[in-house]
């Protein structure tokens, strides 16, 4: 009742403004974000790698966690028990799911590896993002793979990537719903190059041969993902974001944008409404980098806020396709999952309670002291309570009060997997 009373006194508030709550609320229930698997085992996959490699890393050493198949899934379905919503899944192509433990080699995946992971989600009435893994491989230890010199260890690539495609219409096809492929390679190179236009045609091409394979457009939708730099590989990212949104915008693919892979003064959502004003539409991996690409926990701070106001106020909630992606070992995974969704979900919360109709025109006329006024009251406005009353309704836990149910979790299973 107390949730209730303070949320119908919050409505009040926020309609002086202009602003529907109920409305805000019903948009908002049907947001789905991808939530990415890796997380739970800090990007192991199920090949046998020790860790990741290609420029990527994650620290910490926290107990108990996943596995297997089994563990992973079990891990996804207690995050997902605590996140308002219904949404998606992200998998790397590394987590194939093997029978005795026999793996497959990367260019040889096929659609029954992913079966198990298909009827998960269709099971919980989720969807399934997909991603080629172009890392953590003895063929890409050089640091080149899609881009690599040598036209055999190109060609194994390449027919990685074709097989993820089929991958992705499979999954697409078996729960009806698009399935995002997104491409990102670790290629380049530790210092300065001799040759920065080469291996950018080299990439041109592998990409171009991948994506002349036959697919269903209706089911798979492709992106291309570029970063600055990596571990190892500081001076020259061979995907580069100058790259890849050129290539997008010639080849009708989306081009991603991950929070955590510009120059640390560089924020993507300034770039969301450019992407928007020459794409239809646009992909998302939301992270929080620390001075460079550490993929810390998502939080409720200032960047993430700032993206979703540009998806929300240009009313890109159908044209921006948004994952996490971020690898913590250092705390509870689980809990990393559940703060990095919520927080991603209260962001948009945020951003849908905001009259953004009154501010730009604020800002059009020239009133840019109302305009400022209104942005610094509505930062203390009840944003709370409406929140509150949206978990309620999607009953999950409100405030911190979920984190007991992983703490149960953790010490009736994660504690037995050391």
């Amino acid at each position: 009742m107390n949730i209730t009373k303070r949320y119908e006194e919050a409505k009040e508030l926020y309609e002086k403004v202009g602003v529907d709550t109920e409305l805000a609320i019903k948009k908002l229930s049907q947001v789905s974000v991808s939530m990415h698997c890796w997380q739970g085992d800090d990007v192991a996959g199920f090949e046998g790698a020790k860790g990741p490699s290609g420029g990527i890393q994650a620290t910490g050493n926290y107990p108990g966690k996943a596995r297997n198949p089994k563990e992973l899934m079990d891990d996804m379905d207690m995050a997902l028990s605590l996140i308002p919503g219904t949404h998606r899944i992200n998998l790397h192509a590394s987590y194939g799911v093997f029978e005795d433990g026999k793996t497959t080699d990367r260019d040889s995946l096929k659609p029954e590896h992913f079966r198990p992971w298909v009827e998960y989600a269709r099971e919980r009435g989720l969807g399934i993002d997909f991603n080629p893994t172009f890392f953590s491989h003895p063929l890409a230890d050089s640091g080149l793979t899609l881009s690599h010199t040598d036209e055999e260890i190109r060609r194994f690539w390449i027919n990685h990537g074709k097989a993820c495609l089929k991958i992705s219409e499979y999954i697409g096809k078996e729960l009806n719903k698009p399935c995002l492929m997104n491409i990102w390679i670790p290629d380049g190179y530790k210092d300065i190059p001799a040759d920065r236009y080469s291996p950018r045609k080299r990439l041109m091409d592998s990409l171009d041969e991948i994506l002349a394979t036959d697919f269903d457009k209706e089911y798979v939708q492709i992106s291309v993902e570029s970063k600055v730099f990596g571990i190892g590989l500081e001076s020259y990212t061979v995907g580069s974001h100058e790259f890849y949104m050129n290539y997008a915008s010639t080849r009708g693919v989306l081009c991603l944008l991950d929070s955590g892979h510009y120059h640390p003064t560089e924020t993507i959502s300034d770039k969301i409404p450019s992407l928007l004003l020459f794409s239809d539409k646009v992909a998302l991996h939301v992270t929080r980098p620390v001075r460079w690409d550490s993929d810390h926990v998502v939080l409720f701070d200032d960047e993430l806020r700032e993206i979703a106001k540009e998806i929300i106020r240009n009313d890109a909630l159908d044209r921006v396709l948004i994952g996490l992606d971020y690898f913590d070992a250092s705390i509870n995974r689980i809990s990393a999952w559940v703060v990095g969704m919520r927080n991603m979900m209260r962001a948009l919360l945020y951003a849908l309670l905001l009259p953004n109709e009154m501010l730009a025109q604020y800002q059009n006329k020239g009133n840019f002291t109302e305009q400022m006024i209104l942005q610094e009251e509505l930062k203390t406005y009840p944003f709370g309570d409406v929140w509150n009353y949206f978990c309620e309704k999607m009953d999950v836990p409100i405030r911190e009060m979920w984190y007991k149910k992983v703490k149960e979790y953790e010490e009736n299973e994660l504690l037995k997997r050391i």
